[in-house]
């Protein structure tokens, strides 16, 4: 790379890559990815306390589930490939004081509509801090062992974000009220605000034209109301305004499509989608995070209304997942040394699924056990894919497209998120309604009855069997991937030339 495609700061980069100034640079990286994976994950336990509050209707609440990874997948294609142009460092700066705004809005928020405007604001600050803390990386260590290692750490953290969220939120939920959850994160931010700028480098490519301002808006445009459309779909049913929504979002991303073909510097480089290692690594990670979300918002539904434990109780029984989470993601570099990228994919997406199958042995009366077991292997799968995941998006592009190549990446990883409670989550409810004349959501119904009366305990009965059949769900749609995995073509070839380039 000259010095024309890269600006940086003396003393960081090439010939600083494992100096201490760079993992201190690792460290200030570190903190917006754990705040925007926890932030998916950290309103599961705050939901039953946050409702009693605002009192959001089941639609309201989806959206406030849901808006935030929304909007982080609509743009983060275009904030990696706008960090690659104005430069990564001023964008991740940017978008920090961006999602501490929405973070203090969100915090003290009267009502559900407020609520929801507050995380979509979160939603695109969050948008611009994965791809550029990502990208920022190959800038700071040059040494590719050393990368992969630094890879492997940002990897569990963002994983572990997602598993640790519910615990930090059920402990600032066991003394504070439901805001805190998300004033938590405005002195994180301060501390990456002004470190930021002493120990990052900046970094731009001096090669790449001004950005494709109708593709930005032909992908945002398109994306979300095929998103809309799905959710629509899954929680009201197939109608007219599924269909004629979804067709739009279709006929708007065929047009992008067609756009990123023709154009000499695309904002989607579909170049990438022909490297085999590259397909599966999105795969995984859509389909990862799709089952991921399911499980940690339903189990934590569980584990609140139809168990009756705390916000507190309910998140130290997740320890064990987000341990097994963050400690297999940093070890996954070394098992597809071990056994070839394509077969770890494998391994990590069964173990993800059979995690997720052995929840099933949770009921309204017991199996906590079997939650404890299941969540642990699963997240073992989770940590290793998400690590794989990482190391192919950055692999795949020279170090000028980095951002958007990550951008690509971690767009798989919240729309798989967002899919994952839209669909998944929506499956659950269906089952759940189904069961009998209930509200819309499980915490309603037993406000409704009584939380002792007859109906509440067949509300509770209705939940569990919905939790399990979109569990079985989620299991169905990793094995399905592993399964696609190791029949993919030339699978040794493709592994051979990664093990050669570690």
């Amino acid at each position: 790379m000259t010095q024309a495609q890269t600006q940086r700061p003396a003393g960081i980069g090439a010939d600083a890559g494992g100096s201490r100034r760079a993992w201190l640079g690792l460290a200030v990286l570190l903190l917006p990815v754990l705040l925007v994976s926890m932030d998916v994950s950290v309103l599961f336990l705050a939901l039953p306390t946050l409702s009693a509050d605002l009192h959001p209707s089941a639609t309201e609440q989806l959206w406030i589930l849901d808006v935030y990874g929304f909007l982080i997948a609509g743009l983060l294609i275009t904030m990696g490939n706008l960090g690659d142009r104005v430069g990564r460092r001023a964008i991740l700066l940017v978008g920090a004081a961006v999602f501490g705004v929405g973070s203090v809005v969100a915090a003290f928020a009267p009502t559900a509509a407020v609520l929801i405007a507050a995380r979509a604001l979160m939603g695109i600050g969050g948008a611009t801090l994965l791809p550029s803390s990502l990208a920022l990386i190959t800038s700071l260590f040059a040494d590719a062992r050393e990368r992969a290692t630094a890879i492997g750490v940002w990897t569990a953290f963002f994983a572990g974000g997602s598993a640790v969220g519910p615990i930090i939120g059920g402990l600032l939920l066991h003394h504070f009220w439901w805001g805190s959850v998300f004033l938590i994160n405005v002195p994180v931010l301060l501390v990456l605000l002004v470190l930021g700028p002493i120990l990052l480098p900046e970094q731009r490519s001096g090669l790449l034209g001004p950005l494709d301002l109708p593709s930005v808006g032909l992908s945002i445009s398109g994306i979300l109301p095929v998103i809309y459309a799905i959710k629509h779909a899954a929680a009201e049913g197939v109608d007219a305004e599924a269909i004629v929504v979804g067709v739009i979002g279709a006929l708007i991303l065929i047009v992008f499509v067609r756009r990123q073909k023709v154009l000499d510097e695309p904002l989607l480089d579909l170049s990438l989608f022909t490297r085999p290692q590259f397909r599966l690594a999105i795969g995984s990670s859509l389909t990862g995070m799709m089952s991921l979300a399911a499980l940690g918002y339903l189990t934590s539904v569980y584990l609140q209304s139809v168990t009756g434990r705390d916000p507190l109780a309910a998140a130290l029984l997740g320890i064990p997942m987000a341990v097994a989470v963050f400690v297999c993601s940093m070890s996954g570099a070394r098992v597809s040394r071990l056994l070839g990228v394509r077969a770890s994919f494998v391994v990590a997406l069964l173990a993800a699924a059979v995690g997720n199958l052995m929840v099933l042995g949770v009921g309204v009366d017991g199996g906590i056990a079997w939650y404890l077991a299941g969540s642990t292997i699963a997240g073992v799968g989770y940590g290793v894919a998400f690590t794989l995941v990482s190391e192919v998006a950055v692999a795949s592009v020279p170090p000028e497209r980095a951002g958007s190549a990550v951008g690509i990446s971690e767009t798989s990883f919240e729309l798989g998120n967002a899919l994952g409670l839209a669909l998944l989550g929506s499956l659950a409810a269906l089952v759940f309604r189904s069961g009998g004349d209930y509200a819309g959501t499980l915490g309603e119904t037993l406000a409704q009855y009584g939380a002792d009366s007859p109906p509440a305990d067949a509300a509770r009965a209705s939940f569990v069997d919905g939790m399990h059949v979109a569990l079985a769900a989620g299991a169905a749609i990793l094995v399905l991937m592993a399964v696609l995995t190791w029949s993919s073509a030339d699978r040794g070839h493709d592994d051979a030339k990664t093990a050669s380039r570690r």
